[in-house]
């Protein structure tokens, strides 16, 4: 066996199954779980009329490098997000389709990682468990950058040391963040890069959220568009990770893509032809419809922000003191045991949240997650301002 799946922690949500075996909520009223993020907006039509359309198509073997036009597709959006030069993302060597954000970011790890070299993998913490399987499952070591409030809730790129960074075979970022919403400026990716350049590892920056932000003419930069600030036109040793999850409300379809180092798509190619991963060519073709397409995804942020606005202004100044810059997560402190107040909550008001420790790693006030909870406003706006009254009167009662 693979001595890495012995290092394997639980997933979050089964530790929240855990913690809520066996309690009751009050009887009569609804449950409402601001826990996993899923999102559950419309997705929409012209892309489910393109996949129904398409389905004849199932009869066909679909190719790892899918279709030039879907390729190029995601190349041309990608260069109007980021600000590219038009062509400088060459569809046919810096980009693959993925089934999924987080079937790629897994992968990618097997792929950039020398399992023998006893490599080690930074990422954040707390984050996205993936990132941390990934890189046990590779043979590597995870090294964890913590994101407190006073580093803005971005991974700490300090705090590691020169000889810890000599030993980094790969970088995993996150912007907007899982679970904090933080934004990484241009100077903060341009900080990552050259931190790369100098100690020779690889970024994989997970991009899945870019697309959901509050404010409308600020959207958050991304890594290809550091590179391109930085003179890094070929993308080197950086890789982005996009998809219609979030954007387009699409989490059951696993369609996204990957771009930047021609390289390093190459590598990720010819290791994905075995992996037997390909993206089905329905699937291909609504995708296609999607990122053709951002009249849905500037409707889908402006819910978010209404979603947003409606909740805090139910929560009334409880537990939340802002709006994060991005994603769909509110990251409140809540003191002491955030286990226990999950649990508590849940008994009281039948909202369900996840404890903040669930996704951070170290033990006892090492693990930054300690103390906070994750909310994921993803159900529907009646629902979350629901929850937000619940949880205020819980609040002012006392608490667990």
């Amino acid at each position: 066996m693979n001595p890495g799946l012995n290092r394997l922690q639980p997933y979050p949500f089964e530790r929240l199954a855990e913690l809520l075996a066996g309690a009751q909520s009050p009887a009569g009223l609804k449950p409402i779980a601001l826990t996993i993020g899923e999102p559950r907006h419309p997705p929409p039509p012209a892309v489910l009329a393109a996949l129904s359309a398409a389905l004849p198509a199932v009869s066909r073997y679909p190719t790892i490098a899918g279709r030039s036009d879907l390729r190029q597709a995601c190349a041309s959006w990608a260069e109007r997000r980021f600000g590219l030069r038009a062509g400088q993302l060459d569809a046919d060597t810096m980009l693959l389709p993925v089934n999924g954000t987080r079937e790629a970011l897994f992968a990618f790890a097997q792929v950039v990682i020398e399992s023998a070299t006893g490599a080690r993998v930074c990422m954040p913490n707390p984050g996205y468990q993936i990132y941390e399987g990934a890189a046990l499952l590779a043979g590597a070591s995870p090294h964890y950058l913590p994101t407190r409030a006073a580093g803005h809730w971005l991974p700490d790129l300090e705090s590691i040391t020169p000889s810890e960074w000599q030993g980094c075979a790969l970088l995993y970022l996150c912007s907007p963040g899982n679970p904090t919403g933080a934004v990484m400026d241009l100077d903060y990716l341009r900080r990552a890069i050259e931190l790369a350049e100098r100690y020779d590892f690889v970024i994989a920056s997970d991009e899945c959220y870019s697309e959901i932000y509050r404010d409308e003419a600020n959207p958050p930069p991304g890594l290809l568009q550091a590179c391109t600030a930085l003179g890094n036109d070929a993308f080197r040793r950086c890789m982005v990770f996009h998809s219609l999850s979030k954007r387009s409300n699409l989490p059951g379809l696993r369609s996204g893509f990957v771009a930047g180092d021609a390289r390093l798509i190459e590598a990720f190619r010819r290791y994905r032809t075995y992996h037997g991963c390909s993206m089905p060519e329905p699937v291909q073709q609504a995708s296609l419809v999607a990122w053709s397409d951002e009249s849905h995804v500037r409707d889908n942020r402006a819910l978010y922000r209404k979603k947003f606005a409606a909740f805090l202004d139910a929560l009334d100044g409880r537990l939340v003191a802002g709006t994060p810059a991005g994603a769909f997560y509110l990251w409140p402190e809540v003191g002491g045991n955030d286990a226990a107040f999950a649990r508590a909550l849940y008994q009281r008001t039948a909202v369900s949240v996840l404890p903040g420790s669930y996704l951070g790693r170290g033990a006892g006030s090492a693990n930054p997650g300690c103390g906070h909870l994750r909310m994921s406003l993803v159900a529907s706006l009646e629902d979350c301002v629901e929850a937000a009254r619940r949880i205020r009167d819980f609040v002012d009662a006392g608490g667990p």
